[in-house]
């Protein structure tokens, strides 16, 4: 993602992309044809021994057990759904600020979203306001570390265990994200992840991941992510077929020994921003003092978003708006009858915030000229 759509050349302006995954590419090419000859070479694209290598790899870095790869981060939460059983007539609670599969991942397994609003500053569910969502149908809350920072999980696990609800992170975000030094997706009663090329730990493609403390569920997502099958052709469950290819695990494999570097340098960047934009016309992120950030996402908050967009689109850069529409008023969950003002954190959000460039490749004077062009932006 280079040469990205919403950040043209413009003539005596610097570019700026959102994401530069070439630049990271350069620093590791070597590794990477290296990884990909082996496999190749192997004949083995279906899972073997690169997937299993990986599995432990990232387990051991999100300090848990259990780890199963899968095709994709959304796979990876319907994987975590079922696994808990959960289907026709049961609850999932989950933030109505988020990317879609937070809560098509319920409705996929017949399930029901029950939408719950955000804190106001760090985007993520709002413990104080998830006892209301909580009915004697809900069998388990989705929460979801949105652009890299954990939520409050002590309080939700509080209110979960309480009521016996089953506690799912979507950690698609946030790998390698801490709350208190607990890892992103060590906390719940299962973790997902994503490796869509775009996040911290990118694959080149799909790629997911499940993890969990807990052996029965580790194992039953293994089962289920191969067609429910235990041993072959023998098919104790109605599973999918979702598999981490061999070819993303050896890449991620690679990736995977360069990632704390290069959150380091997302954590740099995003320091050196709040220096910069210190006094400007925008809200800056909210990092928790218990939480290690690590900035999948540097967001800014606008009253007049799409103007400040459009103003550092003609400067030559690249941005984001992650989420333009908050879930409950979107489309395909019209059936659940929300109408806009259910959700006022969620709907401020999706008017108001946008994703700076923050990838760990950015130079001192790229992250200059972005935010000399911000502290000039004047808001209509």
């Amino acid at each position: 993602m280079t040469a990205d759509p919403g950040a043209p050349k413009t003539a005596g302006s610097m570019t700026v992309p959102l994401l530069d995954l070439n630049a990271q590419f350069r620093t590791i090419e070597p590794e990477v044809r290296e990884a990909i000859d082996k496999v190749i070479t192997s004949g083995r694209f279906i899972l073997g021994p690169e997937v299993a290598g990986f599995e432990q790899e990232v387990a051991a870095y999100c300090r848990v057990p259990y780890a199963v790869g899968c095709a994709s981060g959304t796979d990876a939460l319907v994987l975590a759904v079922r696994a808990l059983g959960i289907g026709p007539g049961d609850e999932v609670v989950t933030p109505a600020y988020s990317f879609l599969a937070s809560a098509s991942c319920v409705a996929l397994c017949g399930a029901k979203p029950v939408f719950c609003d955000i804190e106001p500053d760090t985007y993520n569910l709002d413990p104080a306001q998830l006892e209301a969502a909580i009915t004697p149908r809900t069998k388990a809350v989705i929460v979801v570390h949105l652009f890299g920072q954990c939520a409050d999980m002590p309080r939700v696990l509080e209110i979960c265990k309480a009521r016996g609800v089953a506690v799912i992170e979507d950690a698609a975000q946030a790998i390698g994200a801490e709350w208190r030094g607990q890892r992103a997706g060590s906390m719940g009663d299962l973790g997902c992840f994503s490796f869509f090329p775009s996040k911290n730990l990118g694959a080149f493609g799909d790629g997911g991941l499940v993890t969990s403390v807990r052996q029965d569920l580790g194992d039953l997502t293994r089962i289920l992510r191969e067609h429910g099958a235990k041993p072959k052709y023998h098919h104790i469950k109605l599973g999918m077929n979702s598999r981490l290819d061999a070819l993303q695990a050896a890449i991620l494999r690679v990736k995977l020994r360069h990632l704390d570097v290069w959150t380091e340098g997302r954590r740099r960047n995003a320091d050196s921003y709040r220096e910069r934009l210190a006094g400007a016309p925008v809200g800056l992120p909210v990092a928790r003092a218990e939480a290690r950030h690590i900035y999948n996402q540097f967001v800014v908050r606008s009253r007049d978003r799409d103007g400040l967009r459009a103003h550092l689109q003609a400067a030559g850069v690249g941005t984001e708006i992650y989420y333009p529409k908050a879930m409950h008023v979107q489309p395909c969950f019209a059936d659940l009858g929300h109408r806009e003002g259910d959700f006022p954190a969620s709907e401020a959000a999706a008017r108001e915030t946008l994703a700076l460039p923050v990838y760990p490749e950015l130079l001192p004077e790229q992250i200059g000229y972005v935010a000399d062009r911000i502290r000039e932006f004047r808001p209509s």
